[in-house]
């Protein structure tokens, strides 16, 4: 690849449009996600899956081990399939049993280590784990759906379409960890290692060998095999709360880089004046599949269904002008993007990853600048009076905010004692405001401006004066280092909806069809259209916004 600085791109769009919460709950997955990085390198290698174990009784318990080698190691899938009793199948935190549970091993385990793994796994966080254990995860079925396969395949047909495609998955997770939790190994050991040095490949490697055990194991109880169609369809549900939204506030340098990369990208594919005529055919091809996503993207709840159906009319309506835009306009990326600038923020963003997509030889290798190796540092200025010109420049917008106003202020972060898992209260309605978590990022900056006297001083004097607004200094230095670390708004406000972190997160993962249970948690769809264990060839990479055709 050329150098990057002899790349060209058109400018970057803004912080100040890019870094807002409805922006970011409305992005979309792209070639740039996780998922996508790892399945694209299992296909370069050319990576082969092996099941040395299975031992899976009639009814569908007991364990199974599925191997892999990727950047010259071996890892292993443990599953444990469990008997559930219907009423303790819930995708709750506070859920103590789950229809199955999984450790991605380091190695091939022997039998002593998959009776210690089988032991363990489902307990999950009753129980401890070693370094050998690189993540750890959970999963229930999605009854209905689950039921319907297996009762058809010991029918000798298979199961319905529309049900399969109303659904998507098998089985959906509850929680992927990762880095040190509950003794699992700290991300530290491993992540220098190709293949997992990007960020969450370990996570995603997890989720995509867990998608294969759930059609081996409907396919073990129904005795006869799932239609390739269908099984590629069918990816891994997940269930996501409160417990990830702080991540985007406590790695600002990590959410600088995706956001960077991402806009870089973005940037790059802008300035293309006149790509080829299999890149101009290929946007038009998936306009056309975006269209048909957006059809058969359904969910319970009516608000953001009524929004769903939106974006679905106003792709429908631009359609047309995509095709000719793409086939005739100078730049046709940029012209594009033009499009839909009065369009909402879905439309827009649906757009960003659809004019990404087919120049993966020009944007791919940025996803090697999406980890952040050096953790989040950045010296502050020395004096106050270039700590003032700091803020005014790169945090303006936390500036103009009355903070003690009830709608700026309505709602707190916290850590659940119980479960040690972040949660969200009502500041005048609920206890525990005095154990607040430190994201109101744009609060404190706020109070550090208003504390800042005119009379210059070394920052360090004014910090040993005021203590309370260190960690506000240190997010100010980042800020103007890291154009893209901060989310520009406030997050203890009323009007602050938590599902627009968790979505921006997940796309980043490669998650699609997102269905909100509230404000505050969602279910989503990974691997959905991902290439099968032996499918990872030529082509293994074309599965953005998937859909069911026939």
């Amino acid at each position: 690849m050329k150098d990057m600085a002899d790349i060209p791109q058109v400018p970057l769009r803004p912080p100040s449009e890019v870094m807002r919460l409805r922006r970011m709950g409305s992005m979309f997955p792209t070639r740039l996600s996780f998922l996508r990085t790892l399945i694209r390198r299992l296909a370069s290698e050319q990576a082969r899956l092996t099941r040395p174990v299975w031992n899976i009784c009639a009814q569908g318990f007991g364990h199974a081990v599925y191997s892999i080698d990727l950047g010259g190691h071996s890892y292993s899938l443990v599953a444990v399939s469990s008997d559930l009793p219907p009423d303790a199948r819930t995708d709750r935190v506070i859920a103590t049993a789950w229809d199955t549970a999984y450790v991605l091993y380091d190695g091939v385990p022997d039998a002593a280590e998959i009776a210690r793994i089988c032991a363990s796994a489902p307990k999950q966080e009753a129980a401890r784990f070693c370094e050998r254990d690189l993540v750890l995860s959970r999963a229930n079925k999605s009854v209905r759906l689950f039921a319907h396969v297996v009762d058809s395949l010991r029918a000798g047909r298979q199961p319905d379409e529309d049900m399969v495609r109303q659904t998507g998955y098998l089985m959906r997770t509850t929680a992927v960890y990762g880095n040190g939790k509950f003794g699992i190994a700290d991300r530290a050991l491993y992540d220098g290692r190709p293949g997992l040095d990007g960020p969450f490949m370990a996570e995603m490697l997890t989720v995509w060998m867990i998608r294969q055990f759930t059609h081996d194991l409907v396919e073990h109880l129904g005795g006869a095999p799932l239609d390739r169609h269908l099984r590629r369809y069918l990816g891994i549900g997940n269930s996501t709360g409160l417990g990830m939204a702080p991540f985007l506030v406590t790695h600002p340098v990590l959410l600088n880089n995706w956001m960077l990369v991402r806009e870089t990208a973005l940037a790059r594919v802008r300035a293309v004046a006149d790509p080829e005529a299999a890149i101009r055919d290929r946007l038009c091809a998936l306009a056309g599949r975006a269209a048909r996503h957006l059809a058969q993207w359904q969910v319970p709840d009516p608000d953001h269904q009524a929004r769903i159906d939106a974006l679905r009319a106003d792709w429908a309506r631009l359609e047309p002008a995509i095709q000719s835009t793409a086939q005739q306009a100078e730049g046709p990326a940029d012209a594009l993007m033009d499009l839909c600038q009065e369009g909402s923020a879905d439309l827009q963003e649906l757009m960003v990853a659809l004019v990404i997509e087919p120049f993966g030889a020009l944007v791919d290798g940025l996803t090697d600048c999406m980890s952040d190796p050096f953790g989040s540092l950045a010296l502050p200025p020395a004096g106050t009076a270039q700590l003032r010109d700091v803020i005014q420049a790169s945090c303006g917008w936390a500036l103009d905010v009355d903070y003690d106003a009830r709608d700026h202020c309505g709602q707190f972060w916290y850590v659940s004692a119980a479960k040690q898992e972040p949660r969200l209260g009502l500041r005048f309605d609920e206890p525990g405001s005095d154990l607040e978590s430190p994201l109101d990022i744009a609060r404190r900056i706020n109070a550090l401006w208003c504390d800042i006297d005119a009379v210059d001083e070394p920052v360090s004097k004014f910090l040993a004066r005021f203590p309370e607004h260190a960690l506000a200094v240190e997010r100010v230095a980042l800020c103007a280092r890291y154009p893209y670390a901060e989310i520009r708004d406030n997050l203890i406000a009323q009007s602050c909806l938590p599902i627009d972190m968790l979505r921006c997160k997940l796309s980043f993962f490669g998650a699609s069809k997102f269905d909100p249970k509230s404000d505050r948690w969602t279910r989503i769809t990974l691997c959905q259209g991902a290439p099968l264990a032996d499918e990872l060839g030529p082509g293994a990479d074309d599965w953005w916004l998937p859909v069911y055709d026939r």
